[in-house]
């Protein structure tokens, strides 16, 4: 991989990671496109550059983890509230990962599923994007963040998005529109980190040794600069626009990627 490409896909992970269109979708697409074959290896490393993601996140939204931080050393009652919601909504996702990750591996990390989970978000936004919750973050509680986590598993297949079907999730069960997206950010604060660390545990010497540190330092970087920017512009999409055009973008694109699949141009997988 040349340092290039590795600033293409650092800034494809990071302005998709956020966004309800998928990163996976979008990596998987851009890899191809970049001519580099499918490989333990090459996954790995588009998991791995979301710790760039994840420290964009983490900068953004430092009030808030500082206050989770303060919670945990007994001194703010609501930050640890909510660092337990987010422990709790994150289990269903974790399980059933580890419990279906050769699977999931195996029968959706290609292009055709990736379609597929596309065109199924595009259309439930088109559906269910309008409605409108009124609850606060602050007054979640442990059945709905269960719940929101449970939303979270859809986005094990490739391409539907974790931030959508969190967020999407939320909405359905009576959350406000922008305490949706703070609680799917911080979410995917544990879940993106829990998947960074166990792709580099698994794969990660197989990983460095096809890459080296050079690709790594630049998707790392290009990842972090690109996800700050895209948070920052989703919020303030969102608070005026609402969802819809990211129906389009997701529903636009399966038809050019189904295309090119049929057309034998990119390769499935």
């Amino acid at each position: 991989m040349t340092l290039w490409q590795a600033l293409v896909l650092g800034v494809v992970e990071g302005i998709t990671e956020f966004l309800p269109v998928s990163s996976t979708g979008h990596l998987l697409l851009a890899e191809r496109a970049l001519g580099i074959e499918s490989s333990d290896a090459a996954d790995a490393y588009a998991i791995c550059i979301q710790a760039g993601a994840i420290a964009a996140v983490l900068g953004l939204y430092r009030d808030r983890v500082l206050q989770m931080g303060r919670g945990v050393l007994g001194r703010d009652a609501d930050g640890r509230r909510l660092l337990v919601q987010l422990g709790v909504a994150f289990v269903p996702a974790a399980v059933l990962g580890l419990a279906f990750d050769d699977t999931i591996d195996a029968l959706l990390f290609g292009l055709w599923p990736v379609v597929a989970a596309w065109v199924a978000g595009g259309v439930a936004i088109l559906v269910i994007g309008r409605r409108e919750g009124t609850r606060a973050l602050e007054a979640l509680d442990l059945r709905t963040a269960f719940l929101i986590g449970c939303f979270q598993c859809l986005a094990l297949w490739p391409g539907t998005s974790r931030s959508l079907a969190t967020i999407m999730g939320a909405v359905l069960l009576g959350v406000a529109l922008p305490a949706a997206v703070e609680f799917s950010f911080l979410l995917g604060l544990i879940t993106l980190g829990a998947a960074t660390a166990y792709s580099g545990l698994k794969h990660g010497d197989e990983m460095w040794a096809t890459f080296g540190p050079g690709p790594l330092a630049v998707g790392f970087a290009s990842a972090a600069l690109s996800a700050a920017f895209a948070v920052k512009w989703l919020v303030s999409w969102l608070q005026r626009h609402g969802m819809g055009i990211f129906a389009g973008w997701r529903l636009g694109l399966a038809a050019v990627v189904a295309a090119l699949l049929w057309g034998g141009v990119i390769p499935a997988r």
